[in-house]
């Protein structure tokens, strides 16, 4: 059964700064999004990518990305925010499709075993996310600044993508986030917000969100172990 990938690369960018969006900035002389998209392709699991990207990209991208690599097959605009973006990449996939995953055009460092769990996870469960388990100390803090409490970080996990569902799940999911209004900071709060369960996949600490210039400097020393043959 087919697996269809909705890549989110609509964002802005704007706190890692520079002239083109983050998920188009250069990291050792390729866009971001080429390492994304090629890990996805050579995972050999996926059989179609839908790109999502800013609407003044939109012709660009087509460009530069349409079939490249080959199983790019649709590029699309994304909307107001990242869950309008990933539901308009949603509305492009198949409804024969088995699993739709969800990754982000800027977690460049995921890797063959986390989208495979994930998708494996999600064929048993209806749903699964990858996530790491917190270690640091978590406080909360008030408006003026200061802390009111610090909270157990028993049980709490980081919620990273590749994050996978099965399609008819997800699906209703949308379903139910649009008429209710409900907005979600990931697709598995959408499963949550459905009642159903959903399954945590372990990430690891490189597969990092590219959203500030120190992220962006982190990578270059990512960069030559995750893809020694570039």
């Amino acid at each position: 059964m087919s697996v269809c990938a909705v890549v989110p690369a609509g964002g802005s960018g704007t706190r890692i700064g520079g002239a083109v969006p983050k998920q188009f900035q250069s990291l050792k002389g390729k866009p971001i999004l080429y390492y994304t998209l090629k890990t996805l392709q050579d995972c050999g699991i996926i059989s179609e990518i839908i790109l999502v990207v800013p609407e003044k990209e939109y012709q660009a991208a087509c460009a530069d990305w349409l079939g490249n690599p080959e199983i790019v097959k649709k590029v699309v605009v994304g909307g107001e925010k990242r869950q309008d973006s990933v539901f308009n990449g949603f509305r492009e996939v198949s409804p024969h499709s088995e699993i739709v995953l969800v990754h982000d055009g800027v977690r460049p460092f995921l890797s063959k075993k986390m989208i495979s769990e994930s998708i494996d996870a999600a064929r048993k469960f209806g749903a699964a996310i990858t996530a790491i388990p917190v270690n640091d100390t978590i406080k909360r803090v008030d408006a003026s600044g200061m802390v009111s409490q610090t909270i157990d970080r028993e049980g709490l996990w980081r919620v990273q993508t590749p994050q996978a569902f099965q399609y008819s799940l997800l699906h209703e999911a949308f379903n139910k986030a649009i008429s209710e209004k409900f907005y979600g900071t990931d697709e598995g709060t959408l499963i949550e917000h459905l009642g159903e369960p959903v399954k945590i996949v372990e990430g690891s600490e490189r597969n990092i969100k590219i959203t500030r210039p120190e992220d962006l400097e982190l990578s270059e020393t990512y960069i030559s172990k995750a893809f020694p043959e570039l």
